[in-house]
């Protein structure tokens, strides 16, 4: 099987920030949920591997190639729209046919028709969600087999991003396509991502399939008392209430025949951020 995305030692230095080094695989066919808090360095990330800024180590490759040699094949929509402001909509296919041999004029139009784009309206005039789907239509119209989305989502009515995400899927879904999603909406990731990689202050503390990552991981609501007799080694993090305790555990089978009368809930992704950016930190031991 192809690979989308591999990632070795991938590091990129700014002053009071260091991204990586960072370490992934991505299997053709499969989309990637990459979370974090801001500033954890999603779009750092993001613009390294595309080449948009210069990284200081490692090595990208992509659909198993560069950056610039598989860019053809390679959709990418960032967190802001750079088109023009007084470019009218329809113009975007006159520029982009220019630019992508792949170019796929009706494919264009149909999606501007499905998200609902008139193509008299100049860029500046659409709303921040018109225009991240003005990106992703151009995106998808070149037909390329990696997608690269930065808050594709963001902005987007919960019906409308519903009918987007089931693109994503349909995409994804050709053995020789994948997706990259950075998103805060970890609801979304939550029902199309595959693997999951959890960036926290330039580090990857997470990456695996994210099934097994939420099957791992469990939300136990504790007395006090219950929480300071436990193996410090199954918390990850802990909140402190006035009345009760909060922690996300590990190894939730494990702990489950280790403490059967404790009650865990699943994990959702929110769940694994919240606790690892404001909880109580927990050393094991």
């Amino acid at each position: 099987m192809e690979t989308a995305i591999a990632l070795k030692g991938l590091t990129k230095r700014y002053p009071g920030f260091t991204l990586g080094p960072l370490d992934l695989e991505l299997p053709a066919g499969a989309i990637l949920g990459l979370i974090g808090e801001n500033g954890a360095g999603k779009t750092t990330t993001i613009k390294a591997m595309l080449g948009l800024t210069a990284p200081d180590g490692g090595e990208v490759r992509l659909l198993e190639r560069s950056a610039q040699e598989a860019k053809e094949d390679i959709g990418v929509v960032l967190d802001e729209c750079f088109f023009p402001g007084d470019m009218q909509v329809k113009h975007v296919d006159a520029v982009l046919r220019h630019v992508f041999r792949r170019w796929d004029a009706a494919l264009f139009t149909r999606l501007l028709a499905r998200y609902g784009l008139e193509g008299e309206k100049t860029i500046k005039d659409l709303s921040r969600g018109m225009r991240m789907k003005l990106s992703l239509a151009a995106a998808l119209a070149h037909r390329p087999k990696l997608l690269i989305l930065d808050e594709a989502t963001s902005g987007l009515d919960p019906v409308v991003r519903e009918g987007i995400l089931d693109d994503f899927r349909d995409f994804a879904s050709r053995e020789d396509h994948a997706i990259l999603l950075s998103s805060h909406i970890t609801s979304d990731l939550e029902q199309v991502a595959d693997y999951i990689a959890y960036l926290h202050r330039g580090k990857l503390l997470l990456f695996g399939e994210k099934d097994a990552l939420l099957e791992s991981h469990g939300r136990l609501l504790c007395r006090r008392e219950e929480l300071e007799a436990l193996d410090r080694g199954f918390l990850v993090g802990v909140r402190r209430g006035q009345y009760s305790t909060e922690a996300l555990i590990r190894r939730r089978q494990e702990f489950h025949r280790r403490y059967p009368q404790l009650t865990v809930e699943p994990a959702t992704l929110e769940d694994i951020m919240v606790f690892t950016e404001k909880g109580e930190a927990v050393c094991g031991d």
